[in-house]
């Protein structure tokens, strides 16, 4: 048993499998007190069961260490306040909460339906809100916490997972408008954006050139809970950690600008100004997927070789992107 979180109590949601399953392992090895949640479902949102989480905290009291289980739905504000509260009836305070709690619904943009938009995004998005909600206030009175949400490298964008990309990218602007929020009071607020091997990044349908273990990512989690993180004055920041790379995020930042005479635009002004002087910010992606379809029409020519493996499905799409196997 480490002491890096000594003394502190550390809620995991979508702690049953995976890289929420390492981290709070991690948290309880380095002394932490865990609050395990997960509600127990498959990578679709089906099937929930309360024995996912029961057995991660069995591996914990195995190892010496102090966990409890709650198998609630996060995507509800209910089941948000109900982790915070088992901290505080089974600890008494709330130092830390890890929001690693996901489905997957793929489906092209112009396929998805409504069924397929609203849990995923309600999982994601929403159950980090639900948490970060209750935890915040607890984290205020207290003067003292660490929120760490989970978003994903497709959060720049995705073929067919439009819901998924959307709730990440509003994990970390809702990260950012914490950690503004509550930096007065003493609280952090932090996302990490993993790449890492986990029965979602199985499915995959490419080769990920920077992948590393749910452990990797768990280090880096229980960094951001300590007080060394804390003293660091770290917060509002965007990690990935993928093995032994770890790289930070830019901060979302005017690139160019450019200014009327006159200070009126019409079409034709903007037409003749904008592609020369504003220009654009090239997607990374986007170079991505071009070379990608050039990879797959070369391996379809006779004699040219094998294919890529990069095809296309009309329904689900390819998922490139940095960050692919970062789903816990």
């Amino acid at each position: 048993m480490g002491n890096f979180l000594a003394g502190k109590v550390v809620a995991v949601t979508g702690a049953g499998r995976g890289i929420g399953r390492a981290v709070a392992l991690a948290c309880a090895a380095e002394g932490a007190k865990v609050v395990v949640n997960d509600y127990g479902v498959s990578i679709g949102g089906g099937e929930p069961t309360s024995e996912i989480a029961a057995t991660v905290v069995k591996e914990i009291e195995a190892a010496g260490g102090t966990a409890v289980a709650v198998a609630d739905d996060v995507s509800t504000m209910a089941g948000g306040a109900r982790v915070v509260e088992t901290a505080l009836t089974a600890y008494g305070r709330v130092d830390g909460v890890v929001c690693v709690a996901g489905i997957l619904r793929e489906r092209m943009l112009f396929n998805m339906s409504e069924e397929e938009w609203d849990p995923v995004v309600a999982t994601h998005l929403k159950g980090t809100f639900t948490v970060f909600r209750a935890a915040s206030a607890v984290m205020r009175k207290q003067g003292t916490g660490t929120l760490i949400g989970f978003t994903s490298g497709n959060h720049q964008g995705s073929v067919a997972q439009a819901n998924y990309s959307a709730a990440k990218g509003g994990i970390i602007s809702l990260v950012r408008s914490a950690a503004l929020g509550l930096h007065k009071y003493g609280v952090t607020a932090n996302a990490v954006a993993p790449v890492a091997r986990t029965r979602m990044s199985a499915n995959v349908p490419m080769e990920l050139k920077e992948i590393g273990e749910p452990e990797d990512v768990a280090a880096l989690v229980v960094y951001l809970l300590s007080e060394r993180a804390r003293e660091e004055r770290i917060t509002g920041q965007v990690y990935t950690v993928a093995g032994p790379k770890i790289a930070v995020w830019a901060q979302p930042r005017e690139l160019r600008a450019g200014y009327a005479e006159g200070g009126a635009w019409t079409p034709e002004r903007i037409a003749d100004f904008l592609p020369g002087t504003v220009g654009t910010d090239p997607m990374p992606m986007l170079a991505r997927l071009e070379e990608m379809a050039k990879a797959a029409a070369e391996g379809a020519r006779p004699n040219a070789g094998a294919r890529s493996g990069v095809g296309e499905r009309s329904d689900a799409g390819t998922r490139p992107g940095a960050g692919e196997g970062e789903r816990s």
